[in-house]
């Protein structure tokens, strides 16, 4: 009991680091005795005629939906969505977008799914503090991250699939209430980049003999690169691994209001989101874990997304933070990886490239066990083609 009691005191304190709200605005258990000077309101998708057809209905190709379009000083608390049809993939061409205060480039930009962390446009059950994926298979997806407006807030979907969406139900719960002066808005990114092996091949755990150095981060992944004071609160890490070797030992880096070295320099994938020794196990808390693992395939082969949300150690910037990782050790492995950041900073923000285009976003598939053969065929020429050779010999 005591264990719980220190857990939702330490997310009700985080909750409002991340707005700069008073722990008065905050929710947990022990301030539910509480009253606050706040008028409770909801924009949903319900049947406005009183009938039980409750949900935005054939939004068509290239058609763009407003979720909401909120005048006035508040925060919203709750957002849930559902979409039919449930086909796989379609979660990666539905474009969120959020827009604070009139901005005209948004603050949050990306793929639904992987927004509520759904990679690669799957559904899969999974859950954090902040947002999660919830029965029936993963299909109900829930965020409670605060998102502060002083002025207005609009959400909006694009429908980038190319097919028509039946029917797309959804919840966003707000509240009308005076917000302080150091308040920080919401802000998530994501990036997508088919990574770069090395001119020597890629080069993991001695494979090759050369060791490879890295400590600019100049070829790392970039899952943000913002401008402006803030704090950065959280990552939801899609790999996808065309390989079986072990894609984890990448350090991640944070370069800090413009420092060329980073002053946080993390020791290999696995170990910034809290786990260790190359893992592949499910494992979920409320603020890291492994959602999603290449089960029953060989070594670290095909799709893993692991998440971390910085619940009692947000990263603060004055004026700039980059936020970066490796992709394998110093960059040697070609590997998928989608990210999405989220952070809180103050306006103006830094615009986001424009999303890729819907060929460019499409998940890749695993290399079949015919590609393995051809791989160790090749791998024979090169080692005579003596007919016994078994596959380990050189090494």
């Amino acid at each position: 009991m005591k264990k719980t009691l220190c857990l939702i005191l330490a997310l009700s304190v985080f909750w409002a680091g991340w707005t700069g709200l008073s722990a008065q605005d905050t929710r947990s258990l022990s301030d539910l005795m509480v009253l606050r000077d706040v008028k409770n309101k909801r924009i949903s998708s319900f049947d406005r005629t009183g009938g039980n057809s409750d949900c935005k209905k054939n939004i068509n190709p290239d058609e763009t939906l407003t979720l909401c379009d909120i005048q006035g000083e508040g925060v919203i608390r709750h957002i849930w969505i559902t979409i039919s049809p449930p086909a796989k993939g379609i979660r990666r061409d539905l474009i969120l977008r959020m827009y604070w205060d009139g901005e005209e480039h948004p603050s949050v930009l990306s793929p639904i799914g992987d927004f509520f962390g759904q990679g690669w446009g799957e559904y899969y059950n999974w859950s954090s503090a902040p947002l999660c994926a919830a029965p029936k298979e993963g299909r109900a997806l829930v965020c409670y991250f605060p998102m502060p407006f002083k002025k207005s807030a609009r959400i909006t979907l694009q429908n980038d699939s190319g097919t028509m969406i039946r029917a797309f139900y959804y919840y966003v719960d707000y509240e009308e209430t005076k917000l302080p002066d150091n308040v920080a808005y919401f802000h998530a990114w994501w990036n997508r980049a088919l990574t770069e092996a090395p001119d020597i091949g890629e080069s993991e755990w001695g494979s090759t003999k050369e060791s490879l150095k890295n400590l600019d981060g100049t070829k790392n992944h970039v899952f943000m690169d913002a401008v402006g004071r803030g704090h950065f609160v959280g990552i939801n890490y899609f790999v996808h691994s065309p390989t079986p070797i072990w894609y984890g030992e990448g350090d991640d880096m944070f370069f800090i209001d413009g420092e060329k070295r980073p002053s946080l320099h993390g020791t290999g994938t696995e170990d910034y989101f809290n786990m260790s020794w190359c893992p592949k196990e499910s494992y979920s808390t409320p603020c890291f874990g492994f959602a999603r693992l290449n089960a029953g395939q060989t070594g670290w082969f095909g799709r893993t997304h692991a998440y971390r949300f910085h619940v009692q150690d947000p990263i603060h910037f004055n004026k700039s933070l980059k936020g970066t990782i490796e992709h394998g050790h110093a960059n040697g492995l070609t590997l998928d990886i989608c990210t999405v950041a989220y952070w809180y900073q103050t306006h103006p923000h830094k615009a986001y490239p424009p999303v890729l285009q819907r060929e460019k976003r499409k998940p890749l598939k695993n290399p079949s066990v015919v590609d393995i053969l051809r791989w160790k065929n090749a791998w024979r020429k090169e080692h005579g083609n003596k007919p016994t050779l078994w596959g380990n010999e050189g090494r």
